[in-house]
């Protein structure tokens, strides 16, 4: 029987999800559930392709997705190889993938659909997965405009353990570890987080914080959703404010993630205002 989490097969724009499987069997189950929940959400779906050939995608995918062959020619659904979406001259182009996306959303909005459902088989990274995993890190900002969703296939026979662990922790999202949303704001600059932080989807707050270093003026955090956070994330948030102008960041947040900021002594660096004083 095939086991594959239902959730993150299911993500909401701006969810950006590891998904590590076994076996050709998984993969292809996974590629159903998603194509099929990315058309009941009215998404654009886009599949990138590097094990299989897109023909060969298309060839075994379109007799399990009722309708596939319509919404394929409605522009509904594409099928991408990685070398048309992820490389330049042979080499990883960052640039090439967040403007082909981006271009994919322009096409939806025209379409009338919701946004962007992206399958990405991340085979293409296997000869140099530090380098992949700080290319998931930096594409993290692009999903707090929230209407990318993407689920990043990673075969654990292709992949070691340690490469599959530290890929994992640079998503926001993977099964069997904690679940973090975040959406970024400009008025003023900052950032927007719910769900959970701790050890395991750590260094994707980390990626998240390292642009807000950069802003010259105030920075709101709005951690008011977020339900949990540990100590050594919370001492990632310090870092941040310490890295800047002396009271130009602010935590909004409930009791439990306030508690947490005073016990590290953050609110020495950052101004903590609890949800009810706001």
């Amino acid at each position: 029987m095939v086991h594959v989490a239902g959730s993150v097969l299911d993500p909401d724009l701006g969810d950006h999800v590891c998904l590590p499987f076994d076996g050709e069997r998984e993969r292809m189950t996974a590629t159903r559930l998603f194509t099929m929940n990315g058309l009941r959400r009215r998404t654009r779906v886009v599949i990138i392709t590097h094990t299989d050939s897109p023909e060969r995608t298309r060839g075994w995918l379109a007799p399990l997705v009722p309708g596939f062959a319509d919404a394929e020619s409605a522009g509904r659904i594409e099928i991408l190889a990685s070398a048309e979406t992820h490389f330049t001259g042979g080499s990883l182009d960052p640039g090439r993938v967040c403007a082909g996306l981006a271009d994919a959303y322009d096409r939806a909005r025209k379409h009338g659909q919701h946004g962007v459902y992206a399958l990405v088989d991340a085979s293409w990274g296997v000869d140099d997965a530090p380098g992949q995993a700080a290319f998931e890190a930096a594409t993290n900002e692009l999903f707090g405009q929230r209407w990318l969703a993407a689920v990043c296939q990673y075969d654990r026979a292709l992949f070691p353990r340690e490469a599959i662990d530290r890929v994992s922790a640079v998503h926001p999202i993977s099964p069997e570890q904690a679940q973090l949303r975040f959406a970024g704001s400009c008025r003023p600059p900052g950032l927007r987080v719910w769900g959970d932080i701790d050890l395991t989807n750590r260094p994707a707050f980390a990626s998240l914080l390292a642009r807000l270093e950069k802003e010259p003026g105030p920075v709101v955090i709005d951690a008011s959703g977020l339900d949990f956070i540990d100590a050594g994330s919370a001492r990632l948030l310090t870092a941040t404010a310490m890295a800047r102008p002396r009271g130009a960041t602010e935590v909004v947040c409930r009791d439990p993630v306030a508690r947490v900021l005073r016990l590290i002594r953050a609110d020495e660096f950052v101004t903590v205002r609890r949800v009810g004083d706001v």
